[in-house]
């Protein structure tokens, strides 16, 4: 099985740090992420048109890299969350988890018994189209892949503590714009309330062993994150870093030519 990178470099006492694709889902994309120092993806299903297929063949050109594949779904559902395991998806991404009964059956999802209730078909991709002995294999998939809940609302922060406890949730992720907008401070992130919610969230993942997830969109908001204590980053997405690249060097090429 593929190992996961994200949770090799947690065990090593390491920041992950990963990136978010939106919008270029292409057959080359996974060889280019693999040229820079990457230890995740998350392939955004939720606010992307990604559709399965693409992250069945996503799945399978990262599974020639060593970064490690996460899929964000787009709702909580069975169905969404198996079949994107079974693609090859090394775990989930689930926004907006509010309750620890909707963290329960992502982890159900995602983790074989006894863990969860994840279905069994053996000899896909995500066996490597090979027929592992069931019982070993269940046991690494079980401590291999990542169950990520995001916390994107005031009623989320405020179940965070019962969330992370939960067995088979691995990390607890700011979905920071969301939050704000629950809060009715959209993208006020210096509001105190704001910075209060991230305390308990990295409180709550330091107090029962989970990881703490957040994606800043600028290298101040990364530092300000890192020394509230989040032990995994992922840098942007791939519009916004793509458009803030182009608009940066357009503006210089049209400096000169201007001059």
């Amino acid at each position: 099985m593929k190992k996961n990178r994200l949770k090799e470099v947690l065990a090593s006492g390491g920041i992950p740090v990963g990136h978010m694709i939106w919008e270029f889902g292409t057959r080359g994309i996974a060889r280019m992420l693999a040229n820079v120092d990457l230890d995740f993806v998350v392939v955004d299903m939720e606010h992307s048109a990604i559709n399965p297929p693409q992250v069945a063949d996503l799945m399978a050109w990262f599974q020639a890299t060593e970064i490690a594949p996460f899929v964000r779904i787009p709702e909580t559902q069975y169905s969404y969350i198996s079949r994107t395991m079974d693609a090859g998806a090394l775990g989930v991404m689930v926004p907006n988890v509010e309750t620890v009964e909707t963290a329960r059956q992502v982890v159900d999802a995602v983790k074989y018994a006894p863990l969860g209730k994840r279905g069994v078909g053996l000899g896909g991709a995500h066996t490597e189209y090979r027929g592992p002995d069931p019982l070993d294999y269940f046991e690494e998939a079980n401590g291999n892949t990542t169950v990520i809940c995001q916390i994107e609302s005031t009623t989320g922060v405020e179940n965070v503590d019962a969330i992370a406890a939960l067995d088979g949730v691995d990390c607890v992720w700011v979905g920071h714009f969301d939050l704000t907008q629950s809060m009715g401070i959209p993208g006020q992130f210096d509001d105190p309330r704001f910075l209060e919610a991230l305390d308990q969230v990295v409180a709550a993942a330091r107090k029962h062993g989970k990881s703490a997830g957040i994606q800043p969109s600028n290298m101040a908001s990364a530092e300000r994150w890192l020394d509230v204590g989040f032990n995994v980053i992922s840098w942007k997405t791939d519009i916004a870093l793509y458009s803030g690249a182009l608009r940066t060097e357009i503006g210089d090429l049209r400096t000169r030519t201007n001059s």
